[in-house]
C-alpha cells in the first residue's frame, strides 16, 4: 500500500512539472494571444506608421485633437486590436480629443513577436509620433486596459504625460497570473512581468483607475492595491462591472468628466 502510494505521488508529481513545463515554456502564446486580423481606420481616423528604435515599422489608427484639446494614446489589452480599441476610446473621440490607437508588434499584421521589453519599444514609438504632430508629454493623456496598464504606466514613468487612466489595471503580471491557477508558482515562472505596483509611487501626475467589482480576469482586488500603492492616484469601483469596462458609456464618460475635472 505504501509503494502504491509513493508510485501516486511520483507520478502526480511528474505530471504537475510537466504542466509547468509547458506552461513555462508556451507562456508568450498564452499571454499575447496576438490576433491577426487587420483592420481598416474608422471614419475620422487615418492609418499612420510607427516606427520603432528596434527597426519595426507598426500600422496605427491616429485622429488629430481638436484646437485645445490634447492627445489620448490608448493601449488595449493582450486579446484586443483597433477596430475594438476605437469603441474603446469612442467617448474621447466624439469630444475632440485627438487618439491615437496603439497596435503592438506581432498584433494585427504588425512584423515582431509580442514581449513585455517590445511593448516597451512600441509605446516609445507612439509618444515619438506624437511629439513629431507637435504635441509634448504635458498634451498627452495615456490611457491603458488590462496587460496595457503595463505599457501605459511604463510610459508615464519615461514621458510624464499631463495624466494616466488605467482600466482594469494589474498590479504586476505575475500577480494577475497567480489570481488565475493559483497552483502555479507565477512569481518564478513568469518572465514578463509589467510590474506596475513598482512604479506608480514614484509618478506624479494625475491617475485615475477604474476596475470593475465582478472582474474575473483581473481581480477588482488588484486594481484597488494598485490605486492605494499611488499617492496621486483616484480610485473607482464599477459596481457589477466585468473585465470590459473600457466599453461601457458610462466609464468612458466618467474618464472625459475627470479630465474635464483637470482643466484636460
Amino acid at each position: 500500500m505504501a509503494r502504491l502510494a509513493r508510485r501516486l505521488a511520483v507520478g502526480l508529481l511528474v505530471a504537475y512539472l510537466a504542466v509547468l513545463a509547458v506552461l513555462f515554456f508556451a507562456q508568450r502564446s498564452l499571454i499575447y494571444p496576438a490576433p491577426q486580423e487587420r483592420h481598416a481606420p474608422a471614419p475620422g481616423f487615418a492609418e499612420v506608421t510607427l516606427q520603432t528604435a528596434d527597426g519595426l515599422a507598426l500600422q496605427a489608427h491616429w485622429r488629430a485633437p481638436d484646437a485645445g484639446r490634447p492627445a489620448i494614446v490608448f493601449f488595449h489589452g493582450n486579446g484586443g486590436s483597433l477596430a475594438g480599441a476605437r469603441f474603446e476610446t469612442q467617448a474621447y473621440a466624439e469630444q475632440g480629443y485627438g487618439v491615437l490607437l496603439v497596435e503592438y508588434r506581432g498584433y494585427g499584421g504588425n512584423p515582431g513577436a509580442p514581449s513585455e521589453a517590445g511593448f516597451y519599444q512600441d509605446g516609445r514609438a507612439a509618444m515619438a509620433f506624437l511629439g513629431a504632430q507637435g504635441l509634448a508629454a504635458e498634451q498627452t493623456v495615456i490611457v491603458g486596459h488590462s496587460l496595457g496598464t503595463g505599457t501605459a504606466t511604463q510610459m508615464a514613468r519615461e514621458f510624464a504625460p499631463a495624466a494616466l487612466v488605467l482600466l482594469a489595471p494589474l498590479t504586476s503580471l505575475p500577480d494577475a497570473a497567480g489570481e488565475a491557477m493559483p497552483l502555479v508558482p507565477a512569481g518564478l515562472l513568469v518572465r514578463d512581468r509589467f510590474e506596475n505596483i513598482a512604479k506608480v509611487p514614484r509618478l506624479r501626475m494625475p491617475i485615475l483607475i477604474l476596475h470593475g467589482t465582478a472582474d474575473t480576469v483581473v481581480p477588482f482586488a488588484l486594481g484597488e492595491r494598485l490605486a492605494k500603492a499611488a499617492p496621486t492616484a483616484t480610485f473607482r469601483a464599477v459596481e457589477g462591472a466585468e473585465h470590459m469596462i473600457s466599453h461601457d458609456a458610462g466609464v468612458q464618460a466618467a474618464q472625459v468628466a475627470w479630465l474635464n475635472g483637470l482643466g484636460l
